[in-house]
């Protein structure tokens, strides 16, 4: 490399390059000498990846680094050598040939390319047949497409019953020095075509069939065919050459065997023929192929293509009985309803050519309203009972069918038949009547409702029809009338504002010939349907609550189970309270008159309970529970008429007769009723208790609890002397009656006062047993 202004400086300068092959890739390809300018290249160079390099050429100040003068740039091309040698795309190449094929070109193609510089002898290649096995018939090869495509062509034929399969090796060299080359292999498989005709196994066939049968297989005829199976040069295909001419026979292939299959499709008359002859041929369903052909199918002269196998069939047709033969299939009659019985229907014309008219005989095989009858040896049919055109057995356009049977005595019997078609006219036999027997009449969309009627006749004895009340009570009119009377429907008027509830209105409906029928009731409910087409159903008020509603309900409940539960147990001595003897040596039995064995407490119990709630629930619901309540024990030492009738706050207040007391009040009677209790108890002396212990067990037992039972008594007699206005209420009460049990009333059972529609309390039985079952489980436990 040179530079003019190197001339001036005094060595101060250097040579520099960049660029392909120095900075950027490949590297360390080519360098300068700083001092000389000479580059120089230090590695081969692989023209198919990199054929030229551009490369910038700089003078640089020794000292500064900076270039003296303007960059330069020079390129660098690669001269190609024979280094590649052309290849197929494919090594390996699998090719179908149909045996068939016409010589020329087979269907394939051979593609190559040689890496080296383009249009020069290094890339420049042939095509050439190495081998070939087998060497029949001859293959060639011929360049295409700019000589980089190779084509096989072959003349004559192929034969798969001889060879099956070609290997052919072919080569592509270029024409560079030293030349290159390389091979790919081309195998040919032979795929088998019609190259056989089939044959019939045998010379003749033979076969017989009953007369007049149809759909019935005669016989089967079998091929041969040397082509492979299952392919369409080995499927036959079957033909009738005559004998077929009033299309009596079909022949088809049987998929599996290749048979043929003949089939009768039309029955062949015995009086006629007794014998028929065909004539079938064969062939496949591939066109034949002849080699010597340029075409498949298609001869050249000198090579004729042989003509398609074909074999004689005689077929016997084997006599049988034929059954009798009516002149008409189906006769028309034309009769009115209700018409007396015994009309002639029918009276058979009929033809046999194998039997005697004579012997034939006849039946019904269709009368399903048993209205006819038939005479077995004239076959003649009459009427044995009155049609009705209404009947479940005459068709929708008045119809009646039946069908007659005529039998004759060949052997076997044969069979024919022939049907009668009863046309039935309509008479007026037939009532109005009343589609729907009952009505809704909604109060809220009218006082109106429709009648509609209906009557099985046609018209003219049917309908439009006359509406009119019925019945002899004059007060009827002053209810209803019919608006409009005359038509399909009529129009039922209440003419005054009714109770809820059901009511009977008799109808007289005329049809339109003036026919009345018995008198129909229409039952007409008058009920309010709330905007629909039915009653609407009276609901629970507790269905309408909402949910602060539904919680003081069930607020008030507990309230009532709470009350219950300390009169029941606060009140109540228990069992465990009272010494009783449980030994069971001792036979004793107490008789506490319970129903049920429940709680000693006998008597009623009235409690009344009024819910008071916000104003913007009044319109949801108003709730008022009322049970009356007398309470009694055994004891004896509580009687009263318990009620409350403030509302639920704090400060609950009860009343007994003529005493009122508050909660705290109640509950401080009650410790002092205790004390009083076990002051009683106090007073056994002590010479009691060692009589007590000194008896044995069971006597002790018994004596503790009369005892027990004898001083509470004297206790409860000084309580009612000093304060007799506290049992002013106080009845002695009779636990037993002799033959009729006890008159008081159960605790377990709580009555309802029916005031105030309290319907609604019948879904609440649910909750009132589980009421109960706690109540009970809590009195187990504490006795």
């Amino acid at each position: 490399m040179f530079n003019d202004r190197t001339k001036y400086d005094t060595g101060q300068h250097k040579f520099h390059i960049s660029g392909m092959g120095v900075t950027e890739p490949p590297l360390e390809v080519f360098s300068i000498d700083e001092e000389s300018g000479a580059v120089y290249v230090h590695k081969s160079i692989d023209r198919e990846k990199y054929n030229s390099f551009h490369i910038k050429f700089d003078i640089l100040d020794r000292v500064t680094g900076l270039p003296i003068d303007r960059t330069l740039a020079f390129d660098v091309t690669i001269a190609d050598i024979n280094d590649n040698a052309p290849t197929f795309d494919q090594q390996v190449l699998n090719v179908d040939v149909k045996e068939n094929t016409p010589e020329g070109a087979l269907p394939m193609q051979m593609k190559a390319r040689d890496l080296d510089e383009e249009k020069t002898m290094n890339s420049n290649f042939t095509f050439k047949i190495l081998k070939q096995e087998p060497k029949e018939p001859k293959l060639q090869v011929r360049q295409y497409d700019s000589q980089t495509m190779g084509l096989l062509f072959f003349d004559g034929c192929f034969n798969y019953d001889k060879v099956k399969k070609y290997k052919v090796i072919l080569e592509v060299k270029d024409q560079g020095k030293p030349p290159l080359s390389s091979t790919a292999v081309v195998n040919l498989n032979i795929v088998d075509t019609n190259s056989h005709l089939p044959t019939f196994k045998e010379a003749e066939y033979t076969g017989e069939f009953l007369e007049m049968e149809t759909s019935k297989e005669v016989l089967r005829v079998g091929v041969e065919d040397k082509d492979t199976p299952q392919s369409l040069g080995w499927k036959a295909k079957y033909f009738f050459i005559k004998g077929n001419e009033d299309k009596n026979y079909k022949i088809t292939t049987d998929p599996k065997t290749n048979e043929g299959i003949l089939t009768v499709i039309k029955g062949k008359d015995f009086e006629r023929t007794t014998m028929n002859t065909l004539e079938i041929g064969v062939e496949n369903e591939e066109s034949l192929f002849v080699c010597g052909s340029k075409k498949a199918g298609k001869p050249v002269a000198g090579v004729a293509t042989p003509s398609p196998n074909r074999v004689k069939i005689v077929l016997k047709v084997i006599d049988v009985n034929d059954p009798p033969q009516f002149h008409k299939n189906k006769t028309d009659v034309y009769l009115r309803e209700e018409d007396k019985p015994g009309v002639a229907l029918f009276k058979p014309e009929i033809t046999d050519e194998d039997s005697d008219i004579s012997n034939i005989r006849y039946s019904l095989l269709e009368d399903p309203a048993h209205w006819a009858s038939i005479d077995p040896k004239t076959g003649i049919v009459k009427s044995v009972a009155k049609m009705d055109r209404e009947s479940p057995f005459v068709d929708g356009n008045s119809v009646y069918r039946i069908v007659v049977a005529a039998i004759d005595d060949g052997e076997p019997p044969a069979t024919a038949t022939s049907t009668i078609l009863v046309h039935l006219s309509d008479i007026n036999d037939n009532l109005p009547e009343l589609v729907n027997s009952s009505v809704v009449m909604c109060t809220d969309k009218g006082n109106a409702v429709m009648v509609l009627a209906s009557d099985s006749d046609f018209a003219p004895y049917s309908g439009p029809f006359s509406f009119s009340l019925g019945g002899e009570d004059s007060a009827l009119k002053q209810i209803w009338k019919i608006d409009p009377a005359i038509g399909e429907e009529a129009g039922l008027v209440a003419l005054k504002s009714l109770p809820y509830g059901n009511y009977s209105v008799p109808l007289l409906i005329q049809d339109q010939q003036g026919a009345f029928g018995k008198e129909t009731v229409m039952e007409v409910v008058v009920c309010d349907c709330n905007g629909g087409d039915t009653c609407r159903s009276k609901l629970p008020l507790l269905s309408s609550f909402g949910g602060s509603a539904i919680g003081l309900v069930f607020a008030a409940l507990l309230l009532l189970l709470f009350m219950l539960l300390l009169l029941f147990m606060c009140k109540c001595f228990s069992k465990k309270d009272i010494p009783i003897s449980t030994d069971e040596g001792n036979q004793t039995l107490i008789k506490y008159n319970e129903e049920g064995g429940s709680s000693e407490c006998k008597g009623q119990v009235m409690v009344e309970i009024n819910i008071w709630y916000p104003s913007h629930l009044a319109e949801d619901f108003s709730l008022s529970l009322v049970y009356n309540t007398t309470l009694y024990t055994t004891n004896g030492w509580m009687a009263a008429e318990y009620s409350s009738n403030t509302p639920t706050t704090p400060n609950h207040s009860y009343s007994t007769s003529q005493m009122t007391f508050t909660e705290s009040q109640w509950w401080q009677q009650q410790q002092q009723q205790q004390q009083q209790w076990q002051k009683q108890q106090q007073h056994y002396t002590e010479d009691t208790r060692k009589t007590l212990r000194s008896h044995g067990g069971k006597y002790s037992q018994t004596l503790l609890s009369d005892k027990f039972i004898a001083d509470h008594i004297d206790t409860k007699l000084y309580m009612m002397a000093e304060r007799p206005e506290d049992f002013q209420l106080y009845h002695p009460i009779t636990f037993t009656y002799e033959g009729k049990g006890s008159r008081c009333q159960s605790l377990d059972n709580l009555s309802l006062d029916p005031g105030d529609n309290l319907d609604f309390l019948c879904d609440l039985d649910f909750k009132f047993k589980t009421l109960g079952s706690l109540c009970h489980q809590h009195i187990q436990e504490n006795n």
